[in-house]
């Protein structure tokens, strides 16, 4: 069942102005995994085999292997639903998502263990617990940039709750996210204005979280099981992806338009040069729900 709800984060108009360019657009550079994440390299991978790596890092980290029921919020075009139920036996997958375009893919390919729902975290009220929580690149959309430092704790501290609510007791939950490296936020808000015209026109209302800003919020909820910093992963996507869309140029103005093809350049030079430099980092951590604080073993 298709439920739509508002969005607190980035909005419901943003998310349709990312992603809803069009599905043909997306395919000329995404490939057939139609994957906008950044995928997990080993040396001889094609962007496909990198890109199911990833997915299947996901699922391990999470412990989602053979379980009931497992959440993906933000599950784009549907690659890691589809790889749950299809590939580890996961009884039921849920999604979220705000793109309708994405959601019209899906639908293509409806499967009886594939759920997907038009609604974002912020109002997602699941009708059991959830076994896992699978959370890729969604982080950039529950803050916005004119937030401070503070502000943005509280609204990633906010999504991390829900997380938090929805687990099972001793369940996992695996997180993939871009954040700001040996840049810092004040920085960037200080760059050409026109760039950042750029930046807002492929992606609006998104922002980065820092590391500590992460680290705080969970604090109170999950135990942070693994942490590794795979910048270069998302180098050699991006790369990936940019010399994909070069290829395919004249087929990418047919259907957005020159405008929209060159945004999408642009931005992706953008963050092959943040990548490439350390400016950004690609972070995945995995995070078990803590099912009681320490005082209350101290009152037992």
């Amino acid at each position: 069942m298709i439920q739509t709800t508002e969005k607190l984060g980035t909005s419901a108009a943003a998310i349709e102005h990312i992603y809803d360019v069009g599905n043909e657009f997306f395919e000329l550079f995404l490939g057939s995994s139609m994957t906008m994440s950044s995928a997990l390299w080993h040396p001889f991978d094609s962007l496909e085999s990198a890109q199911i790596r990833q997915i299947d890092y996901h699922i391990a980290q999470s412990r989602a292997k053979g379980a009931k029921r497992v959440l993906d919020i933000g599950c784009g075009w549907g690659a890691m639903l589809k790889r749950l139920v299809d590939e580890y036996q996961v009884e039921q997958a849920i999604g979220l998502n705000l793109s309708k375009t994405q959601i019209d893919w899906m639908a293509m390919s409806s499967h009886s263990q594939i759920e997907v729902r038009a609604e974002d975290w912020t109002q997602h009220c699941p009708e059991q617990l959830y076994d896992a929580i699978v959370a890729v690149e969604i982080l950039d959309h529950c803050a916005r940039m004119e937030l401070s430092s503070s502000e943005k704790v509280a609204a990633y501290q906010a999504f991390f709750q829900r997380c938090h609510d929805w687990l099972k007791p001793g369940g996992s939950m695996s997180v993939q996210v871009h954040t700001y490296g040996t840049m810092r936020p004040e920085e960037l808000k200080q760059l050409d204005p026109a760039l950042l015209d750029e930046l807002d026109a492929v992606e609006p209302e998104s922002e980065l979280p820092c590391l500590d800003e992460i680290t705080t919020a969970i604090a109170p909820l999950f135990e942070l099981v693994t942490l590794r910093n795979d910048r270069s992963d998302a180098l050699r996507t991006h790369q990936a992806w940019y010399q994909r869309l070069h290829r395919h140029r004249d087929e990418a103005i047919k259907l957005v338009g020159a405008e929209v093809t060159e945004q999408f350049e642009r931005n992706l030079q953008y963050a092959i040069f943040c990548y490439a430099s350390g400016a950004t980092n690609l972070l995945r951590f995995t995070l078990r729900r803590i099912d009681h604080p320490w005082h209350w073993y101290l009152e037992q």
